[in-house]
């Protein structure tokens, strides 16, 4: 006769191999995304594992996962309204703290436009040092160049987008802050 911990194993296996697709299937009717429901049944077996000494005799195991399941899924649809909750909440917040980007469409548009004429490593200078707020030698660090190449990449590519943006306030490209942000000082 195996011992307790083998037997509780194998008692927990031959479940796993007779009720892994009824419980799928349980789940798959209960939740949105088939992915989900993959979710459920796994956290389903971890806690059939975790709690594979109390676990019925193979024939009646079925019923206890199901009541696992069960709970496992009532767990997941609390968390799901949650997100729902914090989703609208973020949301609403958004709305209020955050101008129109359809207000600014030409001016993005006309952005993008001269910041897809840089070379791929001005722009990428340009773009690390003013929309990600980098300093010169934190760029430097990032793309693996003396900070110095950055100082002059970042001057040739501001100057650059100012020739085909325009650089006076109103112009295409000032309200994101491309030709007048300057770089944050180094230490």
């Amino acid at each position: 006769m195996s011992s307790g911990a083998e037997y509780d194993e194998d008692r927990f296996r031959r479940a796993y191999t007779e009720d892994f697709e009824a419980l799928l299937a349980y789940a798959l009717r209960r939740v949105a995304q088939p992915e989900d429901a993959a979710d459920v049944v796994a956290e389903t077996f971890l806690v059939a594992w975790r709690r594979r000494r109390d676990m019925p005799v193979v024939g009646e195991a079925r019923l206890w996962l199901y009541g696992v399941a069960r709970r496992v899924l009532a767990n997941h649809h609390r968390g799901g309204v949650r997100r729902q909750r914090l989703g609208e909440r973020l949301r609403q917040q958004i709305a209020v703290s955050v101008v129109d980007p359809g207000s600014e469409v030409p001016e993005r548009l006309a952005v993008r436009a001269a910041l897809a004429s840089l070379g791929e490593l001005d722009r990428e200078v340009l773009m690390l040092t003013v929309w990600e707020g980098l300093r010169p030698h934190e760029v430097a660090a990032v793309l693996g160049v003396r900070p110095a190449a950055v100082r002059t990449r970042l001057s040739r590519a501001r100057a650059a987008v100012r020739r085909l943006v325009g650089g006076g306030p109103g112009a295409a490209g000032h309200v994101l802050d491309v030709l007048t942000a300057s770089a944050r000082e180094e230490d």
